[in-house]
């Protein structure tokens, strides 16, 4: 199993709203000592981190990129990722979606769908 605790990670769909599962991954990662940025289109601050509006705009580029959001949004995910050169993308449960896997296996991303990370690590 690969070591993600030493890999840049981006979480696409990060909330600020408790209930949520962009909130409570974000939340839980950063607390196991991750390396964890925060991506939403609202931006602001969580948790002391800023939140950035896009992967665009991150400084350094993630290795991982894990989504937390509906099937519609990853597929503009996955374009954003094979335009940036990010080779490894997380879709978690919900987050799939069938021609997104599609264009990012025919473009060289790895993909793991089907699996929440949290448990995969052994954090939840």
């Amino acid at each position: 199993m690969e070591n993600y605790k030493k890999k840049k990670i981006a979480i696409v769909g990060v909330s600020e709203d408790f209930q949520k599962f962009g909130y409570k991954i974000f939340r839980d990662l950063l607390k196991e000592g991750y390396d964890v940025e925060g991506i939403n289109p609202k931006g602001g601050r969580i948790f002391e981190k800023k939140i950035y509006k896009s992967l665009n705009d991150l400084n350094r580029k993630p290795e991982l990129v894990i989504t937390v959001v509906p099937p519609s949004v990853t597929d503009k995910v996955v374009e954003d990722c094979i335009k940036l050169g990010i080779k490894e993308i997380w879709m978690q449960p919900g987050s799939e979606f069938k021609k997104a896997i599609e264009k990012a296996l025919k473009n060289g991303v790895k993909v793991t769908s089907n699996q929440c990370f949290m448990v995969e690590e052994g954090i939840w």
